[in-house]
């Protein structure tokens, strides 16, 4: 099976070279020009029964910060991320890694070393792919939804199954484990790992966004509800 690359890039004459020299290997690669529709379609992938396992990121897009969009790739999904940059210092290096990039790259663009990294990415992470795909159906039962507590299935009332990544999993975990009262927005992004959480900071926000849509919550209906000054609360 193809292994599945997106490839977040504006340079329409980069993108060209390098869908042509991987165009007869196993990788296959979706492009967004922007950044704009890439957690989008990750989550499209999915869906699709074709997950995309490795992003590609220019640090330099048109209305998009590339970094943060590495880092938000690395906290809301389970793909590989390399960024690609003209900046070659040491200094923006670590700044990149530090974003969860699991490779840096320096422009211009050797094919040839791009395709090795990718490899060597893939390859750091193909266990953990393996693992998740093979997981025995074991899972959690609360109200109307089950959860699988291993490769992060979750079964929706309506009997939609979608997978989590590893930070919905974990917001998902801390909200059942104080199932009726409020849990904070400090406390979930500390759950998640996040050590320097402020209150200007949306990515819990987006997770529970996320969360919701997965779970099929409705207006009339909802499983998280926020509480105003507090967080959010999974309704018992």
């Amino acid at each position: 099976m193809a292994i599945h690359v997106l490839l977040v890039e504006d340079d329409e004459l980069l993108v060209k070279r390098i869908q042509s020299h991987f165009q007869n290997t196993e990788f296959f690669i979706s492009v967004d020009d922007t950044g704009a529709r890439a957690l989008e379609q990750v989550e499209q992938s999915v869906k699709e029964n074709n997950p995309i396992r490795l992003a590609i990121v220019d640090v330099v897009l048109p209305h998009h910060d590339g970094l943060q969009l590495a880092r938000e790739l690395n906290t809301l999904t389970n793909v590989g991320v390399i960024v690609l940059s003209s900046r070659d210092s040491q200094a923006d290096r670590i700044a990149g890694l530090a974003q969860g990039a699991d490779d840096y790259i320096c422009k211009p663009v050797d094919l040839l070393e791009l395709e090795l990294r990718m490899r060597a990415v893939y390859k750091r992470l193909a266990s953990q792919f393996q693992q998740q795909d093979d997981e025995e159906e074991e899972y959690i039962e609360y109200a109307d939804f089950k959860l699988h507590p291993d490769n992060r299935t979750l079964i929706n009332p309506q009997g939609y199954e979608s997978r989590l990544t590893e930070a919905e999993h974990k917001v998902l975990i801390c909200l059942i484990a104080n199932a009726g009262k409020a849990t904070s927005r400090e406390k979930i992004s500390e759950d998640i790992g996040q050590v320097d959480w402020s209150p200007n900071d949306r990515t819990v926000d987006v997770l529970v966004g996320r969360l919701r849509k997965k779970l099929g919550d409705e207006k009339e209906q909802k499983r998280i509800v926020t509480v105003r000054g507090k967080g959010y609360m999974l309704s018992t």
